[in-house]
């Protein structure tokens, strides 16, 4: 049965839950930073599914290992060890320095065990009273879609009607040291945060301001944990965006690319004094640290690092962002980013985003939207300076002659 693209469509309207809203292209193939759709029209994908994509689409090695390890197991649960997950622990020790991994599926799962992990540190090794544990969050921030994160966000869209909450966060502005500062007391456990808000829309924070929350974190004994979901494995053109400050967290989260977009992986990297308090029983996951998942994300991490794609990162990004910023147009506010983490802001009489975005679309290149008045740009980490060329001459076009 062959099917035109507007079937597809509307099958998705009359079957599927409507909690997205995504663009009318109906993709069905993807190498690189190529997509093309069900007619064969081909797109530069400049979203790399939310940065899960960073060693670009259906990368062969990374398939290849895949198809291998499908071949002879998949799946143990945990209650049997496997021949991959040492070797996974390992490797991924090595490339970021963490000393415990705990691995999960989802980026959520991993915000989840972070927060479970780092209150039982509160009660069992800060010693905060029982019940009384609070983590500090950000306003704007994204940390996932669970009851217990959409709890402590800002964003209507994303707690609303889903009340009651759990308690103990607290909410401060991003970017602000002095009210975080402000907010930490005896019974603060944990400040998690993004280094770049990404759903936000590409927020940067103040330079310093990661040394600040560094050195305060220590000194009140509260355990940073840096969301590194999108922002980690290359994306702001290094390993992780932690070292654009030259500061190290606590507790590490990663997930999307690293499995290269092929399966859900996630992973909560720390240390022996805040994941040594999880003992057996107390947390887990059928999925979490499977054969399948391990073997995929070693071949992720190991064409990310021998392939060059970090460094590509950061030396298209200057690129990118310096043509961006050429642009001459009366729809641009702003152009911010790091790596190939950039947005275009536009001035609210432009007319939306997603405006643009389909304007773009037409063109043969797919952008996301993000809180109306901004276009977010992250494509595959593998993308060759004549594609940035390319897109960005696309861009002006649409910006400067809508």
């Amino acid at each position: 049965m062959s099917l035109a693209e507007n079937d597809f469509i509307a099958i998705e309207a009359r079957l599927g839950a409507h909690n997205y809203k995504p663009l009318d292209v109906v993709l069905s193939r993807g190498a690189g930073v190529w997509v093309w759709d069900t007619s064969g029209k081909r797109y530069l994908d400049c979203l790399a599914a939310y940065s899960a994509v960073n060693q670009g689409h259906c990368h062969p090695k990374i398939l290849a290992a895949m198809l291998e390890q499908a071949g002879k197991l998949t799946l143990t649960s945990r209650a049997f060890r496997n021949d991959q997950l040492a070797l996974f622990y390992e490797e991924l020790a090595a490339l970021t320095g963490s000393h415990k991994i705990l691995p999960m599926n989802s980026g959520a799962e991993a915000v989840e065990s972070a927060i479970k992990a780092v209150r039982k540190w509160g009660y069992e090794v800060k010693g905060v009273p029982a019940g009384r544990a609070e983590i500090i969050v950000c306003s704007n921030n994204f940390h996932g879609r669970t009851l217990a994160v959409v709890g402590f966000s800002t964003d209507p869209d994303a707690y609303g009607g889903y009340g009651p909450f759990a308690p103990g966060f607290r909410v401060v502005p991003f970017g602000d040291f002095e009210a975080l500062e402000s907010a930490v007391n005896d019974d603060t456990v944990g400040f998690l945060v993004e280094p770049i808000q990404g759903e936000a829309g590409v927020i940067i924070p103040p330079a310093g301001y990661f040394k600040q929350v560094r050195e305060l974190c220590i000194r009140r004994r509260v355990t940073l944990i840096l969301d590194e979901i999108q922002t980690g494995l290359g994306r702001t053109g290094t390993l992780l965006a932690e070292e654009h400050e030259g500061i190290e967290a606590d507790v590490t989260l990663i997930g999307k690319a690293l499995s290269g977009g092929f399966y859900p992986v996630s992973a909560v990297l720390s240390n022996a004094e805040v994941l040594g308090v999880l003992q057996p029983g107390q947390h887990g996951s059928t999925f979490g640290g499977n054969p399948l998942a391990c073997a995929v994300a070693r071949a992720a991490i190991r064409v990310l690092v021998e392939e060059g794609m970090i460094a590509n990162a950061a030396q298209q990004g200057m690129r990118f962002k310096a043509q961006l910023q050429s642009i001459r147009s009366d729809a641009i506010r702003q152009v911010r980013g790091r790596g190939l983490m950039l947005a275009i802001d536009l001035h609210p009489s432009a007319g939306g985003a997603r405006h643009y975005c389909e304007k773009l679309r037409e063109r043969g290149l797919l952008a996301k939207d993000a809180h109306g008045d901004t276009i977010r740009i992250a494509p595959p980490l593998v993308i060759k300076a004549d594609e940035v060329d390319w897109a960005c001459q696309i861009l002006e076009s649409v910006l400067t002659h809508d």
